[in-house]
């Protein structure tokens, strides 16, 4: 028997189908069938249409979601510093790497009609640059770069080594991408 989904109001509906929708997107492209989010959301496909006017809008939201910012941050700023500096940026290359791996993949997979959704741009820069300060800022003396430009490299390399077509299929590790930037901006000796 399918479990069944507690009744919510409408804005946490659409948010929770939203949410089941977008690794069916990933997994079966625009092709998903209500059916296949009715059972993944465990409610009746009806209810997909309670809350949405078509599939069509609901997978289109779902698309959406993959470039929406909010969920990178909050877990960027819900890390805590590591004991070493190599394990603290390698933790933040692997966020970025599944960032951009998810964004890459809706481009290829789902197709995106026109441009992401805009967002308040200059509020998730600033909210990003404090994160990556509060996690660097413990271990400045052993850079020879401010905290910002550090994680500007790794995103940079998160970016490319993160995506097939630019890397031939021969992905960026975080671990990778720690060392190549870490072994360009770590001071040397006393």
């Amino acid at each position: 028997m399918t479990r069944r989904a507690p009744a919510l109001a409408p804005e946490d509906r659409r948010a929770a189908l939203v949410e089941v929708t977008l690794p069916l997107v990933l997994e079966h492209g625009r092709a998903v069938t209500t059916a296949q989010i009715a059972e993944a959301a465990g409610v009746a496909q009806g209810t997909i249409f309670r809350v949405f006017a078509t599939k069509e809008e609901l997978v289109e939201e779902a698309i959406d979601s993959a470039f929406d910012m909010d969920a990178y941050i909050r877990a960027v700023e819900a890390l805590q510093p590591r004991r070493t500096l190599d394990e603290t940026v390698t933790e933040l290359a692997q966020l970025m790497i599944q960032r951009f791996s998810q964004v890459f993949a809706v481009i290829s997979i789902a197709g995106h009609k026109g441009s992401p959704p805009r967002q308040n741009a200059e509020d998730w820069v600033m909210r990003i640059s404090t994160a990556h300060t509060r996690l660097l800022e413990p271990f400045a003396d052993e850079l020879t770069l401010p905290p910002g430009e550090v994680m500007r490299f790794v995103r940079l390399l998160a970016f490319s080594g993160s995506n097939p077509h630019i890397t031939e299929g021969h992905l960026l590790t975080a671990a990778e991408i720690s060392a190549i930037v870490l072994d360009g901006s770590r001071r040397k000796g006393p």
